[in-house]
């Protein structure tokens, strides 16, 4: 009985070795990155109490209801938010339209919410998309993708795809080139943004002008070493994701593998994983304090050693995604200054 017990563990850990293979990439960890300091602000009291209140909202709850009152929480956010553009609903692709007064329609940028693949929505993230239409003088387009657990990870995937080929060619007033495509997303829409452009560069699509990832999940392998030490320090992601770090790493992957329906090497769940040369100019922020700092810290550096044109900017105490709290926080002004600087240098390369 042993020996059956022997081998079948052992069959469990070669299959995992082969399966898996996840290379060490700790040598892109460190390097020199700025960091941004934050002063001490009320505002960041008012953060941290409206966190507090996204975990009242689920407290007691559990499978279905409590995923229901998250994402119902997520919308929220969006709900209390001024906003200046002009929104317009859209059935082909799912999502809507944001258009600031005066913006170019024949600039675009698709933006991809966050949401652990399972919440968020462009409602919940409407503090970011007005932004990003006002700063980038054009059309964005926020993609109601397909979530989990209802649909397949890939399903997801395929939206956004199918969404930036069509983008490339359809406007608000309707068939009409882009003439300046920005893709962009946060947390999770920030893992689609880039495994997209990978597939873009792959697939012959014409490539972006640029790109934009907001505290980028980049590696579901959760080797990092931020997914474990920034647990105490991420007031978002830490009480929701802190507990994985109890769970051994092997059976990690072959939780993502069944829940994703994908492993969590493929560069298509990890684009640290993959091909990192030949990307557009790339601006990818983060703070020095969430869980998810190496995701961008190693992907910055291998872009780097590939030859891509990324950028990394980290700011100092800041909550995962702070640009959602705009125009709140100070420092989340001061992320959209910085993103508004970036394409204009993007445009002056091109001009």
């Amino acid at each position: 009985m042993l020996w059956i017990l022997l081998a079948v563990v052992a069959l469990i850990v070669l299959s995992t070795f082969l399966l898996f293979r996840v290379h060490d990439l700790s040598h892109y960890d460190g390097g020199d990155w700025a960091v941004r300091e934050v002063a001490p602000n009320p505002a960041h009291d008012e953060v941290m109490e409206r966190i507090k209140d996204m975990g009242r909202a689920s407290r007691g709850l559990k499978g279905k209801a409590r995923l229901i009152a998250l994402r119902n929480h997520l919308d929220s956010l969006g709900e209390g938010v001024e906003v200046k553009s002009e929104i317009r609903h859209s059935e082909h692709p799912r999502g809507e339209w944001v258009i600031a007064p005066g913006a170019d329609t024949r600039r675009r940028v698709l933006y991809i919410h966050g949401g652990a693949w399972a919440a968020g929505s462009p409602r919940s993230h409407r503090a970011i998309t007005d932004r990003f239409s006002q700063l980038a003088n054009a059309a964005v387009f926020a993609l109601d993708y397909r979530l989990m657990p209802e649909h397949r990870f890939m399903d997801g995937i395929r939206d956004c795809r199918q969404a930036y080929t069509w983008l490339l060619n359809h406007g608000p007033a309707g068939e009409e080139k882009a003439e300046f495509m920005v893709v962009a997303g946060d947390s999770a829409g920030g893992s689609h943004t880039l495994s997209l452009l990978a597939w873009i560069r792959d697939n012959g699509v014409r490539q972006a002008d640029a790109a934009i990832a907001l505290s980028p999940s980049t590696d579901l392998t959760l080797t990092a070493p931020s997914n474990r030490e920034n647990i105490r320090t991420d007031p978002l992601l830490g009480p929701v994701f802190g507990g994985l770090s109890k769970i051994p790493l092997p059976v990690l992957w072959w939780g993502t593998l069944a829940a994703f329906r994908i492993s969590p090497t493929n560069p298509v769940a990890s684009p640290l994983r993959g091909n990192l040369n030949d990307l557009p100019p790339t601006l990818i922020h983060a703070s020095s304090t969430e869980m998810l700092l190496d995701n961008a810290t190693r992907y910055a550096a291998k872009a780097r050693a590939e030859g891509s044109p990324v950028q990394l900017h980290t700011w100092q105490n800041m909550v995962h995604v702070w640009h959602i709290f705009s125009p709140l926080l100070p420092e989340a002004e001061q992320a959209f200054e910085d993103i508004g600087e970036f394409l204009s240098q993007v445009e002056k390369q091109h001009a």
